[in-house]
């Protein structure tokens, strides 16, 4: 007799579009965009059509620290003492206000800076909960208290929150006020109800939830042990209802990630709940165990069955998500671990954009990937053929049989059949929905318009605590594109694994989330591009273009010209016209002959490549810099390890990017002469009473600036005033004469008595060392002992 097993959807979700990068530890990355089509019976890859190794450099262009940041480009923190894990952000641009749920708090924070106005409720888990936690085995500091996990708007004047509560889930209303005005913030504790499958009991297990109207969905482990995992749906006026329990064909354990609300049709009968997940996967068993990323579809209207699945969901089904790029070989390299997915809206918001973050599960290969798929793509999937398993000694192949009327998955309505309930499907529709529900690091999106179309910019966060800036432009065509990694933004100093994040469009605002704390950080920096036409244009930043004077922040609205082109991003076109205008900074060094000397220059850009050119005198032709042993090129500049005199000329720093070649900097090196100088002796002499006779001669020549190095590093600058002193005499002494007397210094003392202190004419020396005693002095010297004489 035939057996007939659940199983989902032979025809899978295949990416439309893929970024690759290959970083070791990020939680989402960046590459080559490849087009695909969905294959109905099989698994099918997307294949990159360019990667990002091929098309740019896999660096960053722009790379700013923490400190920069802080200090120039208006990035705000925001930390709370006796708390962690800020991983439930939600939005209120009404309010103005970001809502935080962490460890045992719940915070609402200003959108235009979160370090200030804030408001907090403190909400622990109780004594009796947290004991009872702990009798259970549990820690008692980090597993027994209260983690905050969900937080959505319920109302126009109440948040629902619901928290891990010491192993014990609960949820509360979160009274916010109806205005901005309103400085409202409580828990009203008439309110406050069990959690159970809407908050997980372990607060390191991940959970899903959507709120649509007054009813909750969700995706958590149900049970203390954490083993029975479910879709749940709770709240309302409707009976609650959720998968069917302990059957691995449904859901095996389980990993949620995020859950969306998107509309099929005008009708609302017709609105689909989509959850994101990976699991354990039942149809790769016999292979060893194998984790695939799965959608996950059950209808809004859905009341479960009639005589079977009572109170379960008859409409649920699934599918996997497939993510990969195929390697030089032949065979694809997969990225099965769904991390994060970012629902980017469109005009059309029946079809919406679905932005997924993906790392791969092998361990020889670590690395991880965006894949965007369209809402086409997926409902594609879910109306191709499901999958079967015949017996346990059978693979899973596509259904070849009759599937029954309505198709399962299809929600009862009038738009595609007469059904008015699931609790009228017939009993083979449920049957065959019970043993067919699978079908064969965090992430936020900004779509910007531009001058010449618009760009999704993704901004990815990894496990380093650092956030990617990518967009994708078109090469030839739309079909064919090319990932730019803009900026890589250290927003933690201590470089925490980022875990949430949430977009402002309206206040141009990104809010970044991890275990230590908050991050506001501005979606652009236009200025620190530079200052010309050229550098504001290769950059290809869609939020930013050049208005003539100056790069700044691209308003399409306004009646300024603006020049900007994000797809090319050719200043030879652009700013064929600034090019005059753009003056090279220059300088002067002086090395000495026979030393070490560095030219440095260092590209805004990472991306640039870097080139040097020489030119002898000002009608010498100018020539590539040669290159060899000696002469050393350098990520920070030119390195040249023995200076001759030959090396005088005029150096220029070119920076070549995009097919496009500037010069940054010309620096004049002037070399000195490492002629020795008699006039210094080769140490300080302990006796310098000019009475007592010249001082003998120097041992051995010695170059003047080591001398003059060796004054300056020596511990007591008062060894200066006598060098300096002893020089004076042998300048002023004549042959065949006596040495003259320096003038005595006006001490007061008698004569006979102790050396008196220096002469006045040494006093501002006494004073300098004074200063590098003392942080506090305004006016320090900085000396320093390099291995050739600096620029003057």
């Amino acid at each position: 007799m035939m057996t007939m097993m659940m199983m989902m959807m032979a025809t899978m979700v295949t990416c439309g579009s893929l970024l690759l990068l290959g970083l070791m530890t990020v939680q989402a990355s960046s590459s080559g965009l490849p087009r695909t089509s969905g294959s109905s019976s099989s698994p099918t890859s997307s294949s990159s059509s360019s990667s990002l190794s091929s098309s740019s450099s896999s660096s960053p262009r722009m790379k700013l620290s923490y400190k920069e940041l802080q200090a120039f480009h208006g990035v705000r923190r925001f930390e709370l003492e006796r708390t962690c894990c800020f991983s439930a952000l939600l939005l209120d641009e009404e309010r103005g206000r970001l809502f935080v749920g962490a460890r045992n708090f719940l915070l609402s924070l200003s959108l235009d800076n979160i370090s200030k106005q804030e408001h907090k409720i403190y909400w622990p888990a109780p004594v009796d909960w947290r004991e009872e936690c702990n009798w259970a085995g549990k820690d008692i500091n980090n597993d027994c208290v209260n983690y905050v996990k969900v937080l959505h708007h319920y109302n126009r004047t109440h948040l629902y929150a619901c928290g891990t509560g010491a192993f014990h889930p609960t949820c509360a209303f979160v009274e916010v006020g109806q205005k901005m005005e309103d400085h409202v913030f409580r828990i009203d504790p008439s309110k406050v109800e069990d959690g159970k499958g809407k908050s997980p009991y372990d607060p390191r297990h991940p959970a899903a939830s959507v709120l649509i109207g007054d009813e909750l969905y969700a995706g958590v482990a149900t049970d203390l042990m954490g083993r029975d995992f479910t879709i749940f749906r709770s709240l309302g006026r409707r009976t609650s209802i959720r998968t069917e329990q302990h059957d691995s064909r449904w859901l095996n354990e389980p990993k949620f990630v995020n859950a969306f609300w998107v509309p099929e049709s005008e009708n609302p009968d017709d609105d689909k709940i989509f959850f994101f997940f990976r699991e354990t996967a039942v149809e790769a068993q016999g292979l060893g165990k194998a984790t695939y990323s799965r959608i996950g579809q059950l209808c809004r209207n859905d009341m479960g069955g009639q005589r079977s699945l009572v109170n379960k969901w008859t409409t649920f089904l699934k599918t996997r998500l497939i993510c990969s790029v195929p390697g030089s070989d032949g065979s694809d390299t997969y990225f099965d671990e769904l991390r994060d997915v970012f629902l980017l809206q469109t005009r059309d918001r029946k079809n919406p954009l679905v932005y997924t973050v993906f790392s791969t599960s092998s361990s020889v290969f670590k690395g991880s990937a965006v894949c965007l798929y369209t809402m086409n793509d997926i409902r594609r999937a879910f109306l191709g053929p499901f999958a079967h398993k015949e017996g346990p000694n059978y693979q899973w192949v596509p259904f070849q049989g009759k599937v029954p009327y309505p198709r399962p998955g299809m929600c009862p309505s009038k738009t595609f059949g007469s059904f008015e309930s699931t609790k009228g499907f017939p009993d083979d529709v449920i049957q065959f929905a019970r043993h067919h529900p699978l079908m064969f690091n965090p992430i936020a999106v900004d779509r910007v318009g531009a001058a010449d179309g618009q760009y999704d910019v993704m901004f990815i966060g990894t496990d380093v605590g650092t956030v990617l800036k990518v967009i994708s432009v078109p090469k030839e065509s739309w079909n064919n594109m090319e990932e730019l990694l803009l900026e890589e933004l250290q927003v933690f100093k201590d470089s925490s694994s980022i875990i949430n994040m949430q977009i402002s469009s309206k206040r141009q605002q990104l809010y970044v989330g991890s275990d230590t704390g908050l991050a506001q950080v501005p979606l652009h920096r236009c200025s620190m591009y530079g200052k010309a036409c050229a550098e504001c244009c290769l950059a290809r930043d869609p939020y930013c273009a050049w208005d003539g004077t100056s790069c700044t922040r691209y308003l399409p609205n306004t009646k300024r010209r603006f020049r900007r082109e994000v797809r090319n991003g050719d200043p030879n076109t652009l700013c064929s016209g600034d090019h005059h205008k753009h003056r090279v900074a220059e300088k002067k060094l002086y090395g000495v002959e026979g030393s070490s000397t560095f030219l440095e220059c260092i590209p805004k850009s990472l991306q640039a490549r870097v080139t040097w050119t020489y030119q002898k005198h000002a009608d010498s032709p100018r020539d590539e810099a040669r290159l060899d042993e000696r002469v050393l090129q350098t990520d920070r500049g030119l390195l040249v390890r023995s200076v001759l005199r030959r090396d005088a000329g005029l150096y220029q720093c070119h920076a070549m990017e995009h097919g496009f070649t500037q010069t940054l900097l010309g620096i004049t090196l002037e070399v000195v002469p490492s002629s020795p100088t008699p006039s210094l002796p080769a140490d300080p002499p302990s006796n310098l009473d000019p009475r007592s006779g010249p001082g003998l001669p120097p041992a051995a020549p010695r170059l003047w600036y080591r001398d003059f190095m060796q004054l300056v590093d020596h511990p007591n600058l008062s060894a200066v005033d006598q060098v300096c002193e002893q020089v004076w005499l042998r300048k002023n002494r004549q042959p065949g004469k006596a040495p003259p007397i320096a003038p005595p210094a006006k001490t007061g003392l008698p004569p006979g008595s102790a050396r008196a202190a220096p002469p006045n004419k040494w006093k501002h020396l006494q004073e300098i060392r004074k200063g590098r005693n003392r942080r506090t002095h305004e006016t320090k010297l900085t000396l320093r002992a390099p291995r050739s004489a600096g620029e003057w």
